[in-house]
C-alpha cells in the first residue's frame, strides 16, 4: 500500500469511527422520544399510493379505528400509505408519529404528523429498530420492497424470539395471498420454516377484521408494552 492509499484508508477508518457516534445519537434520540408516546401500532404500505386510491382511503379508516382504540399510530412519515395512516390517526384525535428517513431524492414528511412526534433518521436500520421496539402490532397494507423489508424484519424477530410476539396483520387478501401461498407451499414444503411459523401473520380484508385481530391478541395475551 503506497502513501496515498494509506492516507485514504486512514480517512475511511476515521469516518467509520465518527459514524458510530452519529448512529448512537440516532438511537438515543429515538429511544428517549419514542418511549414517551405510549403504546402504538405501526402501519406500513407503499409511498406511491395516491390519495384517490381505495387502499389509501381504507388506511385512513383503519388508522382512525386504531387511534380510537387507544393506540398511537406510527408510520414511516412520508407520502402514500404513510400519509394516510397519520391522517387517520390525526382525524381521530390520536397520537400520530412519523419516523421519516432522509433520502437525497424523495420523502418529505407528510403534514398529518404531530409536530412533536416527527423524528428524522439518516440510517434505515436505526429507524427499523424504532418501528419494532415501540409497536404493539404491525398492520401491513399493500406495498413494495420497503414494505416487504419491514414485514420480514418483524417476522424474523418474532420467529427467532428476539422480540416479544405481536400481531402482524396483512390487509388485502388479493394482494398478499400469492406471497403467503408461496410461503406455505414452497418454503414450508421445503422445511425451511416450521408449521407454527404460519401462525405469526394473519390475512384480512376489512377494518373490522383488523380490530378483531388486535383485540383478540391482547385479550388472550397480557398486554405488555415493548418498551
Amino acid at each position: 500500500m503506497n502513501e496515498v492509499e494509506m492516507k485514504n484508508w486512514n480517512e475511511i477508518k476515521t469516518n467509520d469511527s465518527w459514524a458510530l457516534f452519529k448512529i448512537m445519537s440516532e438511537f438515543v434520540e429515538g429511544y428517549e422520544r419514542m418511549s414517551a408516546f405510549g403504546p402504538c401500532i405501526s402501519i406500513f404500505g407503499s409511498a406511491r399510493t395516491p390519495e384517490d386510491h381505495p387502499v389509501y382511503q381504507q388506511t385512513i379508516e383503519i388508522a382512525e379505528a386504531v387511534a380510537r382504540s387507544g393506540y398511537g399510530v406510527i408510520s414511516g412519515g412520508g407520502p402514500g400509505i404513510m400519509e394516510a395512516a397519520n391522517r387517520g390517526a390525526q382525524k381521530a384525535g390520536g397520537v400520530s408519529v412519523g419516523l421519516n428517513i432522509k433520502l437525497p431524492f424523495e420523502q418529505k414528511s407528510n403534514p398529518y404528523i404531530d409536530q412533536d412526534k416527527l423524528i428524522d433518521f439518516k440510517y434505515f436500520f436505526v429507524r427499523k429498530v424504532m418501528f419494532v421496539k415501540y409497536a404493539q402490532g404491525f398492520i401491513v397494507m399493500p406495498g413494495g420492497v420497503g414494505t416487504l423489508d419491514e414485514l420480514f424484519e418483524a417476522y424474523t424477530l418474532i420467529q427467532t424470539e428476539k422480540t416479544i410476539k405481536f400481531p402482524i396483520i396483512l390487509v388485502g387478501r388479493s394482494y398478499w395471498t400469492g406471497l403467503t401461498d408461496w410461503i406455505k407451499n414452497t418454503v414450508l414444503a421445503e422445511k425451511n420454516i416450521s408449521p407454527e411459523d404460519l401462525d405469526l401473520f394473519t390475512l384480512v380484508d376489512t377494518t373490522e377484521e383488523v380490530m378483531e385481530c388486535l383485540n383478540r391478541f391482547y385479550e388472550k395475551d397480557n398486554f405488555v408494552p415493548n418498551f
